[in-house]
């Protein structure tokens, strides 16, 4: 087998040519041994990964059936002792596969393997990423994508609505070690630890009231009527921008949980990760405005503000406590935030912006605790980090 190993896309780890070779050497003989005849695949080129999983684009070099010119290979390593992405990737692509091929808005599955950890997905091609429209220069283009993005989102929300049965039955055939959602345990876990948390690096308080209002916002998160599919991860680079729409990528995490989260995901924006610069005013409207366009059909009342409004706050402030307890302790030895070293503000600037827009949500709504919470966020973030911590550039095709 020839191999040719090219850079991956800069958000990602490159994997070790050993490694690229046995995840090739294990596709093939998952797909031979489910088609019944020997499938040879050859030029690999590395997609990279996250540290979590090697990600191979291979050319079908021989077979006897009718597959793709291209294929993409995913594996993963041993599951961790609390949660196994490569149990949520597979069920998520078995559950999305099943879908209508006009209604599907992921890559198709063409094989798994639950020894050797692995999923044989369809190759969405050279399409850019939404990170490369953001990081672009186009402004026109990076807003249709954006706008493409929250239609998608909306999409894939109604057409997988009221599924958490069907995926909660593929998780259980899966064997895996556990079928939580791992979101919603983050969430819980940043719910219990955060205000101690806020004491210790900040010496920021959070109120009874404020307390009250996440316990309740987290265990709504956990009732929710409004059930969908959810990718999980917000981040650019996990959307595909493509002359059909936007499709998603990476269901490390997928699950069926609340929409409204992700929903909140068009304010925040990009809660998943760090790598986000701001968007222009008005744009998170306009997202919000196409998502709903799209799941109103499933649920109506969602076009009544004084049924979501509410809702999509507790969802916003609930991401903003999760990437505060994830990314607060340490943040001094942060000067960027993520991979794109070249593209990523500073962490601090990134989590200040979460809170500065929370507080302006919650003031909308008349949340004054959950307001005056987020201007003491504020004030600690930007003593600790300078006046520059308050200022979050535009993202760099809108400036």
């Amino acid at each position: 087998m020839s191999v040719e190993i090219t850079a991956g896309s800069p958000d990602v780890d490159d994997a070790a040519p050993s490694e690229i070779l046995d995840a090739v050497a294990a596709a093939e003989s998952v797909l031979s041994n489910r088609l019944g005849a020997r499938v040879g695949l050859a030029d690999p080129e590395d997609l990279g990964g996250t540290g979590r999983s090697v990600v191979v684009r291979v050319r079908v070099a021989s077979t006897p059936f009718s597959l793709p010119r291209t294929l993409v290979v995913k594996r993963y390593p041993p599951a961790a002792a609390d949660r196994d992405s490569f149990a949520h990737e597979a069920v998520s692509h078995q559950l999305l596969t099943a879908l209508p091929s006009e209604e599907r808005l992921t890559p198709e599955l063409f094989a798994q393997d639950n020894v050797k950890r692995l999923v044989v997905l369809e190759d969405l091609g050279r399409a850019p990423r939404l990170a490369d429209k953001l990081l672009g220069a186009d402004a026109r283009s990076a807003e249709r994508g954006l706008l493409s993005w929250a239609h998608a989102m909306g999409r894939l929300h109604a057409t997988t609505a009221g599924r958490d049965a069907d995926f909660d039955a593929l998780m259980r055939r899966q064997r895996t070690q556990c079928c939580q959602d791992p979101v919603a345990v983050d969430v819980h876990t940043a719910l219990a630890g955060l205000p101690e948390l806020l004491e210790t690096e900040l010496a920021v308080a959070t109120s009874p009231d404020a307390l009250a209002f996440a316990l309740r916002a987290g265990k709504r998160f956990g009732s929710s009527r409004y059930r969908a599919f959810s990718p999980s991860t917000s981040c650019p680079d996990n959307h595909i921008v493509t002359s059909r729409g936007v499709r998603f990528l990476d269901f490390e995490g997928g699950c069926v949980r609340d929409v409204v989260f992700d929903a909140a995901c068009l304010r925040v924006p990009f809660p998943t990760c760090w790598c986000g610069w701001s968007l222009p005013p008005g744009m998170s409207e306009a997202m919000l405005a196409a998502w709903r366009a799209e799941v109103s059909s499933v649920w109506p009342d969602l076009e009544d503000d004084a049924v979501l409004l509410p809702r999509l706050l507790e969802a916003q402030l609930l991401w903003v406590w999760l990437s505060t307890w994830r990314g607060l302790r340490g943040m001094e030895a942060l000067d960027v935030s993520g991979h794109r070293l070249l593209d990523s503000p500073p962490r601090h600037r990134v989590l200040t912006s979460r809170w500065a827009r929370l507080r302006t949500e919650a003031l909308a709504l008349g949340e004054h605790a959950v307001a005056e919470h987020a201007v003491a966020m504020v004030a600690a973030l930007t003593a600790k980090f300078g006046p520059e911590a308050a200022v979050l550039p535009l993202y760099p095709a809108f400036r």
